[in-house]
């Protein structure tokens, strides 16, 4: 009798705390750190409950960014050209966008018509 490979799901193995994969546990500790500025800022106020507040949106928006994909609707023109992309995969082709000055380089293959 043959061995046979069992399909296992690998998916979850990449994760922490079991919701937090690496990418989203990063953008999270980075919006987190800039909640933390506003936290300090508040704090200075004497109202440590509103940056705290503060500190978790910032960090939820954080993951948000690093864990989500763009849903594929026909509903909207943004969602209908980049959805199922990363939301910081669009985000980082858009800065580069703004830094190429609004031009945006498509390279095609031209085909002769008369072969």
């Amino acid at each position: 009798m043959g061995t046979y490979n069992v399909p296992r799901n690998v998916k979850g193995e990449g994760r922490i705390l079991f919701i937090f994969s690496t990418k989203s546990l990063i953008t999270a500790s980075i919006g987190g750190a800039v909640g933390l500025i506003f936290y300090f800022i508040f704090s200075l106020l004497k109202m440590k409950l509103v940056g705290i507040v503060i500190t978790v949106i910032f960090a939820f928006i954080g993951y948000a960014i690093g864990m989500f994909k763009i849903p594929d609707t026909n509903g909207l023109e943004i969602t209908r050209k980049t959805g199922g992309e990363n939301i910081d995969d669009v985000i980082k082709r858009y800065i580069k966008f703004k830094q190429n000055n609004k031009k945006y380089y498509v390279y095609t293959k031209e085909e002769d018509i008369n072969e």
